[in-house]
């Protein structure tokens, strides 16, 4: 009765393992008859489910709820960019709004942001004293930081492309524009960037990149 119970068994794994088989084969069959055309089309189709899908990290600017969070994050993750922000400082918004955009562009990157209030550990560690502050990360280690708008021009009226290209500098996003020249900023003179105002965060001073705070 043993012996007919495995032969049974046996028989079925077979099957399933030639039914699995033939299935590889079909689908190894239908790739090796497309074109170049066709792996294109197939390789943007699936580009473009990774920026709709919501349940996905591709696409979206995520917020950690603290600091605890921040190492699982970034670990074992090629490309990051965090955003330190407050919610009272009036750049942070602006930032984020930039930062929406381009991680729908960038699904190969994993945009984050951080609540400074909330990770005071964190913060003094990467020394992280202007707000708003971009840490950029390649494999779980910081390697550059966008410290306010300094960078992109000094102006709240900075272009995304300026973002972008600032994260292209650093090899965060996969840059197709030329990293030698960056996107050209019309300064307004009425633009308002030079005035710091000290903050505090659980005892410790921070300076607020933002003229105006809500």
């Amino acid at each position: 009765m043993a012996n007919q119970q495995m032969d049974i068994i046996t028989k079925v794994l077979e099957q399933s393992a030639k039914l699995v088989e033939e299935s590889v084969d079909a689908q190894l069959s239908k790739l090796n008859d497309m074109d170049e055309d066709d792996l294109d089309r197939l390789k943007e189709r699936r580009l473009e489910a990774l920026k709709k899908a919501p349940e996905t990290e591709a696409g979206i600017t995520r917020e950690i709820p603290s600091e605890k969070e921040f190492f699982g994050e970034v670990k074992d993750t090629k490309n990051v960019v965090c955003h330190f922000y407050r919610n009272s400082t009036f750049r942070c918004k602006i930032l984020d709004k930039h930062l929406a955009i381009l991680a729908k562009k960038h699904v190969e990157t994993k945009f984050l942001k951080l609540n400074v209030e909330k990770a005071p550990f964190l913060t003094e560690r990467l020394h992280i004293k202007i707000i708003p502050t971009l840490a950029l990360l390649l494999d779980g280690k910081t390697k550059d930081y966008v410290v306010g708008f300094t960078d992109l021009g000094n102006t709240d009226e900075f272009p995304t492309e300026m973002l972008e290209w600032r994260l292209g500098c650093a090899g965060v996003i996969n840059y197709s524009g030329n990293l030698m020249e960056p996107p050209t900023v019309n300064k307004r003179s009425g633009t308002k960037f030079t005035k710091v105002e000290k903050k505090t965060i659980r005892g410790r001073g921070y300076d607020s990149d933002s003229d105006s705070d809500d």
